[in-house]
């Protein structure tokens, strides 16, 4: 028998009943029933019950274990009775009476429990990772990233892609973020730098005659930290192939992701219709380029309505060269209290809140006894119908409006007489579209409320409901300015107005492929810089530089999928004078070109082909897979958000010998 253990702690069945074994792993958690002590035995592999009484070898030793005590276990294993069978198991149909055991490594107090799933700190779990790593849900976490890499690399094999590896020292390369610099010792001054991505070698790559490449990549990048995002290190499925237009990119990357999240999903479903958004319309109706498309919600400009109206906050506003008004329709919101509820979300963006129109039934004047009144005959106001209900409705419009007793309010008896005026007018004309507009916003069933819908009157707010196709007990909430200001902010109340109504779907993938972004931007001081991956065709080739450069697109593109970006990818630039071209515009020039990425430029003077691919983010797939918000949870030993490890106490300070031997020294911080 092996010195520790002759099965695992996952591995005992019925099959094994009556026979001695030996096990070894963590006390997962001991219980004592009144002198008999049960003890769950964990390994890497599962849990096994043990347990001892009075009369077992084993038992002074047991009752002393505290938890995550590493021993070894030495019994015979028995059948429960059925009615203490565990089916959670696989070895709940057995127990394991201890005859020996052995402590092999002895546990102080823990400074956090492994059993149970309780919320601490994460600066505690992180300083004490090894521990908390332990932890069944963390654990499955880990291995599920272990599963998602063998199953990545296997399915780029079966596609017909390579792998090759490209080096971690190399030197500086423009990927939005910060350097990590390494000092040379051979060299002194002089610095390598940790690539952000493997770039430019996978260009390369192409360059040197090898086609359709992969890598299990590990990036650098020094970057703020987020939920989502590493502040340190990550891996990214890395792919190129040569002699392709983005849509050939398309059709080789998605039975990828779309296979492994079909693998494991956890039987969630995984949508195969992914729509090619253009970066525009995705912030237009989205507010974001990375939608999630299980929000229902599309946001709608409704500007014109609010052109030369009585909402003077708008109206002013829209006075202002290149404003809008955003609506972002809210199904199933029309109540003041969720009115409320999303000016306080508004209010926490630094917004002093949102406008808003709601519908409600029609609670008071003659309207709502008109409806009520057609309603009994069997003839309605439609809200979505082409026109009135036929000729009986019409006429009986007429003779109700003839011989009604109370008023439509808030208009006086003349304005009443002007729309039903105007409503006949229109239907006998055979305008019935307009009839049914008018009838539906000054006598419908139902009513706007809200200082915005007061402002407005009744036709302006029946167009913004009819445009938005929403009705009694929807409600719609307004943002206006510059898109660039107000969108990220309309973006986030899109996500939570869905996440309060419970219209976002959870059980399932929606991915989306992001297009047509644009090159460059502007940054706060004026500049113009790249705006996605510097090297990047522009749409248009040199023609298109020799314009404005804010309306250059590129070919490059992302996919999103529910509300995050797990891929990202381009259409190479392979021409050296466009490459040098596209630079200029973004402040390099010629010689800093060649100085920075001159064995790239060098390599497409001879004999370039046409290539493209994409990086898939392996740590971002797995957080989505593991349904967990928190990109920690999903890789091993991760840093904490001020990029500290604070378990190995990272980053540390150098020795002076190190310092002199690299020809270094520290300044102060504020020297």
């Amino acid at each position: 028998m092996n010195a520790y253990r002759s099965h695992t702690c996952g591995q005992l069945t019925a099959a094994d009943a009556g026979a001695e074994v030996r096990l070894s792993g963590w006390v997962h958690r001991v219980r004592d029933h009144g002198g008999v002590l049960f003890i769950d035995l964990r390994d890497h592999y599962g849990i096994t019950q043990v347990i001892a009484d009075g009369d077992s070898p084993a038992f002074p030793v047991l009752e002393k274990l505290r938890a995550e005590t590493v021993v070894r276990i030495d019994g015979r294993v028995k059948l429960r009775d059925a009615s203490l069978v565990n089916p959670k198991l696989p070895t709940g149909e057995i127990e394991v009476y201890a005859t020996g055991v052995e402590v092999l490594g002895p546990s102080d107090d823990l400074p956090l429990p492994v059993f149970g799933d309780h919320d601490y700190p994460e600066e505690t779990r992180l300083a004490y990772r090894f521990i908390d790593l332990r932890r069944e849900s963390l654990h499955n976490n880990i291995m599920l990233r272990s599963r998602v890499v063998k199953w990545l690399r296997d399915a780029m094999w079966a596609e017909g892609f390579t792998e090759f590896q490209t080096p971690i020292i190399t030197a500086s390369s423009p990927e939005g973020a910060r350097d990590f610099l390494v000092p040379s010792r051979l060299h002194p001054g002089k610095f390598y730098a940790l690539p952000q991505a493997p770039q430019q070698f996978k260009q390369l790559i192409m360059v040197a005659g090898f086609d359709r490449y992969f890598q299990i990549a590990p990036c650098f990048r020094d970057e703020d930290p987020r939920a989502d995002r590493s502040p340190t290190d990550f891996y990214q499925l890395d792919v190129e192939m040569s002699f392709v237009e983005q849509e050939d990119v398309f059709a080789a990357i998605q039975p990828v992701i779309q296979g492994l999240f079909e693998q494991f999903g956890g039987g969630r479903r995984v949508d195969a219709d992914w729509p090619l958004i253009p970066y525009v319309e995705s912030l237009r109706k989205y507010g974001t380029d990375k939608p999630d498309l299980r929000n229902p919600i599309q946001m709608v400009d409704v500007s014109e309505h609010f052109r030369g109206s009585g909402f003077g906050i708008f109206a002013k506003l829209l006075e202002q060269e290149g404003t809008e008004v955003r609506a972002i329709p809210a199904p199933g919101g029309g109540s003041r209290k969720f009115a409320d509820r999303m000016n306080v979300f508004a209010q926490a963006q630094g917004l002093p809140g949102m406008g808003y129109i709601f519908w409600r039934k029609r609670t008071s004047g003659w309207a709502a006894n008109l409806s009520e009144q057609l309603q009994s005959l069997g003839l309605s106001f439609t809200a979505t119908g082409g026109g009135l209900e036929g000729a009986r409705a019409r006429s009986k419009l007429r003779e109700l409006a003839a011989d009604r007793d109370d008023k439509i309010e808030p208009l006086s008896a003349s304005e009443e007489e002007a729309v039903l005026t105007r409503i006949n007018a229109a239907d006998e004309t055979g305008d019935h579209t307009t009839a049914q507009f008018l009838a539906n916003a000054y006598f419908g069933s139902f009513e706007a409320a809200g200082p915005i819908a007061k402002a407005l009157g009744p036709e302006k707010t029946e167009a913004i409901r009819s445009q938005l196709g929403l009705n009694e007990g929807d409600a719609v909430f307004f943002l206006g300015g510059k898109p660039s200001d107000f969108e990220a902010v309309a973006g986030r109340a899109r996500t939570e107005i869905g996440r309060e109504l419970n219209l976002i779907d959870e059980d399932q993938f929606k991915f989306a492929w992001i297009v047509d972004f644009p090159m460059y931007e502007k940054t706060d001081d004026g500049r113009i810089d790249f705006s996605h991956n510097p090297f990047s065709m522009p749409q248009g080739g040199m023609e298109a530089l020799s314009g404005d450069p804010l309306k250059v697109l590129g070919y490059q593109y992302d996919l999103a999928c529910n509300g995050y970006e797990l891929v990202s990818g381009a259409i190479r630039n392979h021409k050296p004078e466009i490459m040098f071209k596209a630079f200029e515009l973004a402040g390099y020039s010629r010689d800093e070109v060649e100085k920075r990425f001159g064995g790239m430029v060098k390599a497409f003077r001879y004999g370039a082909p046409p290539h493209g691919g994409c990086a898939a983010g392996i740590d971002r797939i797995v957080m989505l897979l593991a349904d967990e918000v928190n990109i920690r949870e999903v890789i091993m030993f991760p840093m904490n958000q001020r990029a500290e490890d604070l378990m190995m106490g990272a980053p540390s300070e150098p020795t002076n010998e190190q310092l002199r031997e690299l020809r270094l020294r520290v300044l102060p911080k504020d020297a």
